[in-house]
């Protein structure tokens, strides 16, 4: 678990289905990063299941302190063809413009950097996502190149590892 000040983020598991797959219902939501069906959204969290066995780290959900709703997921996503850790935040639009997104990556950069072995992260943002460039720039990212994921366009973003003091 990691806890920020308004935030509790706790890995996203297959008991999360519903809760995600609402999330990725809102077609404000799936413009950029897809919707899932039940099946496939059992699919996937089965894998960050995985990934959190296998790797010690994932995705997590985010849900609000002050009365425990899931409002997102944020975390720490392997992917095996570029062989980098990418940080990735989806919020609902309800949450959208209270900076949940930004203090949840925020905590999840650097849970990653305290405990992972990663030279740096990568965020793999659709180019039309203004608002998630926005907060990969707030979170120290900067342009590394543009790619391909899962078939669709994006801009990969990149921050080393802070050099201790």
């Amino acid at each position: 678990m990691i806890e920020t000040e308004r935030l509790l983020l706790l890995p996203l598991g297959v008991g999360d289905v519903e809760a995600f797959v609402a999330l990725h219902a809102d077609d404000r939501v799936n413009r950029f990063v897809g919707a899932y069906s039940h099946q496939q959204a059992l699919e996937r969290l089965r894998l960050i299941d995985r990934q959190w066995t296998e790797r010690g780290h994932g995705l997590c959900a985010i849900e609000l302190k002050d009365g425990g709703d899931f409002i997102g997921r944020a975390g720490l996503n392997y992917w095996q063809p570029f062989d980098e850790v990418e940080l990735g935040w989806t919020l609902k639009a309800e949450a959208w413009g209270r900076g949940y997104a930004t203090e949840a990556a925020r905590a999840c950069l650097e849970w990653g950097f305290g405990t992972l072995d990663a030279d740096y992260f990568t965020a793999m943002i659709h180019p039309e996502n203004t608002a998630s460039a926005r907060v990969a720039g707030r979170l120290g990212f900067t342009p590394l190149r543009e790619d391909v994921l899962l078939g669709n366009p994006v801009a990969v973003y990149s921050l080393d590892r802070p050099s201790s003091a």
